[in-house]
């Protein structure tokens, strides 16, 4: 990273593998301002990190406020050299009992809201002429997982529409990239394996390194993704996931 303080935002940035980004960029002297729905968390992780972390409540499922939210946010901080959209939600249930209004919800926070956000903030970095946008897909986009298929169908989506963008916007100086989890060692996924004992022996015995991730992985491969050592890398899916998705 330059010595210049960079200023990034990260949807869900206090909690989980949001929350470890925004460690790792404070960290690397990255101003972060974190976005997402309980002040508590926000107030808790901006206490934590001290001053170059900032936080703005705002639920991502009002898509008409995003051009709004983006625009308060230009104008008090600037034009942000990094974007991190890794606010997403999840629901396990069997494909036959998925209602209309569950598959919509989860299109809405997982796809609409990051397609939202991500055309709001691209008005101004295309401006600047330049930036970095790091998506957060998930295995789920790179096989079959039963009982998520909201979730793969955004997630999916998300990694189409990082190759879209990468082609549009690579050309103004806008990278952007996505990153795929794969089982990481998270309180959302230790419930979600602890309660089912066949899902975390398969999950084991399909991933060469034999253990569940850490979120620090991730957050290093997003600020990898997002800083100047990946200068000429656009447009790839980063699969960090101990060999999960290669795995037999």
């Amino acid at each position: 990273m330059t010595s210049k303080t960079k200023l990034a935002i990260v949807t869900g940035g206090a909690s989980g593998l949001g929350l470890a980004t925004t460690k790792k960029f404070i960290e690397n002297n990255i101003q972060t301002i974190i976005i997402g729905r309980n002040e508590s968390k926000l107030q808790e992780a901006a206490d934590t990190f001290g001053e170059l972390c900032i936080y703005k409540v705002f639920d991502l499922n009002n898509i008409k406020g995003i051009p709004t939210l983006i625009d308060s946010i230009i104008k008090e901080y600037g034009t942000p050299d990094i974007l991190v959209n890794n606010a997403g939600i999840n629901q396990k249930k069997p494909f036959t009992e998925v209602s209309d209004e569950d598959f919509q919800q989860i299109i809405q926070t997982n796809l609409t809201a990051v397609f939202a956000i991500s055309r709001e903030v691209v008005k101004y970095m295309t401006t600047a002429c330049g930036g970095s946008i790091v998506n957060v897909s998930s295995m789920a986009s790179q096989y079959g997982i039963p009982y998520v298929i909201a979730y793969t169908a955004t997630k999916s989506a998300i990694e189409g529409m990082t190759r879209a963008m990468a082609t549009e916007l690579s050309p103004l100086g806008i990278r952007v990239n996505c990153v795929a989890p794969g089982f990481i060692a998270t309180d959302m996924s230790a419930k979600a394996l602890n309660n089912d004992a066949e899902r975390k022996q398969k999950v084991m015995s399909r991933t060469p390194m034999g253990k569940l991730g850490e979120p620090e992985d991730i957050a290093d491969a997003i600020l990898y993704l997002s800083s100047n050592t990946a200068k000429y890398v656009t447009g790839v899916v980063l699969p960090v996931d101990g060999g999960n998705s290669i795995g037999f």
